[in-house]
């Protein structure tokens, strides 16, 4: 059986990627995440796209683990706020934040924006890399929307913004979208998905 590294300990993010790759060969690849590995180091964000900080975590597992790995770099982008935060959104503050600073944060930075100047969107960039071929595969995503002016007092740990950003699509804070309406602009999934058709069969060669 191949193996897939999957280089998150989030275990949201793992379900997300791994249901789209087990769609296409639920018994064929094994997958594994960084749970699976609590000695390799973590790497340091150097690059300045999502698509740069994609590839240097997924070069990084993969030749630490010696398997295939696929990692993603994604975060928040504010349109008033020249794209800020951007690979930042962790470190926005100047520190590896809580989610209620980024929260918080993000609410501080946009005080008395009005609602057309609030827009926004998550991005996202995964990457696919293997380590005996050196083959390197991208796919990106992003969801648009705005930024509210109150948050939502639950959210989802790990993943702050949803308790901010309210989708275009449907209206509707994403921490309240219905698993239904998720799927249709779940970045991650979409993203794993479409990469998951590219790599399935390297994997299986």
């Amino acid at each position: 059986m191949k193996t897939l590294v999957i280089a998150t300990k989030n275990s949201a993010k793992f379900t997300e990627i791994s249901r789209a790759i087990n769609r296409l060969e639920r018994d064929k690849v094994r997958l594994l995440s960084l749970n699976d590995f609590p000695r390799v180091e973590e790497p340091v964000e150097t690059g300045k796209t999502f698509k740069d900080n994609a590839f240097l975590k997924a070069k990084h597992y993969a030749e630490l683990t010696g398997a295939p790995c696929l990692s993603d770099d994604a975060g928040l982008s504010i349109d008033i706020l020249n794209g800020e935060p951007g690979v930042r959104s962790r470190r926005w503050p100047g520190h590896e934040a809580s989610d209620q600073e980024l929260i918080d944060f993000t609410l501080q930075k946009l005080k008395g924006v009005p609602r057309k100047k609030r827009s926004a969107k998550l991005q996202l960039c995964l990457c696919f890399y293997d380590p005996q071929t050196k083959i390197a595969l991208f796919e990106e995503a992003a969801t648009g929307g705005y930024i509210a002016e109150k948050p939502l007092s639950n959210f989802t740990p790990g993943y702050p913004f949803r308790a901010v950003f309210i989708v275009d699509r449907f209206h509707k804070y994403y921490q309240r979208l219905t698993p239904e309406e998720h799927e249709l602009v779940n970045h991650r999934f979409l993203a794993a998905t479409k990469l998951a058709k590219k790599i399935i069969p390297l994997l299986l060669e």
